[in-house]
């Protein structure tokens, strides 16, 4: 299946200026040569790599479009097959023109990620930079475009490569160690594998804890808003994305569905989720909305608990109450204490807030949604709270599930091996371990995989790539 040649459209569907159409295979050149007329004279066949010819596609005596054909042979190109790019105008009419020529000429329709696939099955890719292709097509912001073009380059695969190695260099001499069991003698240097083994272990860890923020900046970090009604949470939401975006009235309870909108502070993505206020409410379209808050809040990561300032000022200390609750019902989530409406208290009544506030351990910010005063402030506080420190330093950051799943498995199997060295167990049976260890390693650059686990990977691609 992966030694015939492959057509698809490299380009969005839909009309544009420009469009191009990808060939991959041992025939791309031959197959395109065949309906491709040179304004020169060129025949595609004996043309240099990496070269781009100007001509017409042709059916016969028909004439389809004038192109730029590219190509690029066997092994320097993105597959390290023979490749063909024929970039033509962008009419819907004339891609499918000639990609159904292409098909008659001896070309098959390619599957979604099939170009990527052939990729990785000719070494021109590892599994993860394969991923990362597919990360670096859906990066919407700086900070997950940053993330995927490091692991595109190898930056995450080479770190476990080299991992890799040194454990299967140990491996090997506890494997050559068992063969001359009965002359009692010891090829591997046990106190050097278990500073590997330390090392080993630091560094899945690092590696592992790096998902946490890998994962947000990938997906985009949530951030519930609520509170009780009127408190100004639809005003923020259209503060912070300078715009419209939800109802504003003085009714309390006009919020009855959840709004999402998402958008960008600093390079990192933040899904902004308005909720119905939290109330006693006999309505049951609001009561609905109210559960929908709930499950809002169980979904954010960072919750915006608004209160109106000159209820605060009035009756701190109940909502002082609120505030422990919700910290303590969501340990795990950032809870920022927005105080609204600033402009309707005095300065001495502010000051009194801030000092009621003190008292609590919780991040906090005074503003004006209605006068856009403080809602900066509010978006550097969440841009703070993103840890974005290994983005500056340049470190490997893991984002990607089936990565830290593997990483999980293979830190377990490292400790295992480091129990088994402490404890004296046979070498037999740590080399089972470190074996494990290796297939773990191997699964996330591709050195070990099988046919289902591509399947599932690359059908997540677009088609054309």
């Amino acid at each position: 299946m992966h030694h015939d040649t492959i057509v698809a459209l490299a380009t969005p569907t839909g009309a544009g200026a420009v469009a191009i159409i990808r060939i991959s295979g041992k025939e791309a050149i031959d197959i395109a040569a065949a309906v491709f007329e040179s304004v020169k004279g060129k025949d595609l066949r004996n043309q240099k790599t990496h070269t781009i010819h100007l001509g017409t596609i042709v059916d016969g005596a028909k004439v389809v479009d004038q192109v730029l054909v590219s190509v690029f042979k066997n092994p320097n190109s993105y597959t390290g097959e023979n490749v063909v790019e024929i970039s033509c105008h962008g009419s819907t009419f004339i891609q499918q023109q000639i990609i159904q020529l292409l098909l008659r000429k001896g070309c098959r329709m390619a599957q979604a990620g099939e170009f990527t696939l052939r990729a990785f099955l000719n070494g021109k890719l590892d599994l993860s930079q394969a991923e990362a292709v597919a990360d670096l097509i859906a990066s919407d912001n700086e900070a997950s475009h940053q993330i995927a073009m490091q692991q595109m380059r190898g930056g995450f695969s080479s770190e476990i490569h080299r991992l890799r190695e040194e454990l299967l260099n140990f491996a090997s001499l506890i494997e050559l160690e068992l063969d001359f069991a009965e002359e009692d003698v010891e090829f591997a240097d046990r106190s050097q594998f278990t500073d590997l083994l330390n090392r080993i272990e630091f560094v899945l860890k690092r590696l592992i804890d790096s998902f946490a923020v890998g994962n947000v900046i990938k997906n985009g970090i949530p951030v519930a808003i609520v509170g009780e009604p009127n408190v100004g949470k639809s005003t923020l939401l259209n503060a912070l994305l300078n715009e419209e975006r939800a109802i504003v009235s003085d009714i309390a309870g006009t919020t009855r569905d959840t709004i999402e909108d998402e958008m960008n502070i600093n390079g990192i993505g933040f899904r902004f989720i308005d909720t119905a206020g939290i109330r006693e409410t006999a309505d049951y379209v609001e009561s609905i909305g109210i559960q929908k808050t709930f499950e809002k809040i169980e979904q954010a990561q960072v919750v915006l608990y608004l209160f109106e300032s000159a209820k605060f000022h009035a009756d701190g200390q109940q909502y002082r109450t609120e505030i422990e609750k919700i910290k303590n019902k969501y340990p795990q989530k950032q809870v920022v204490v927005v105080l609204n409406k600033i402009d309707l208290v005095t300065e001495q009544q502010l000051q009194e807030i801030q000092s009621q506030l003190e008292t609590l351990d919780v991040k906090r910010i005074l503003l004006s949604a209605k006068n856009q005063e403080g809602v900066h402030e509010l978006k550097n506080e969440l841009y703070a709270l993103v840890n974005t420190g290994a983005l500056r330093n340049n470190e490997t950051i893991v984002t990607n599930s089936r990565h830290y799943d593997a990483l999980l498995k293979a830190l377990e199997a490292i400790q295992k091996v480091k129990w088994g060295m402490e404890s004296q167990v046979p070498s037999d049976l740590v080399a089972i371990d470190i074996r494990e260890a290796l297939y773990y390693f191997g699964e996330i650059t591709g050195e070990v995989t099988n046919d289902e686990l591509l399947g599932n990977i690359f059908a997540n691609f677009c088609i054309g790539k």
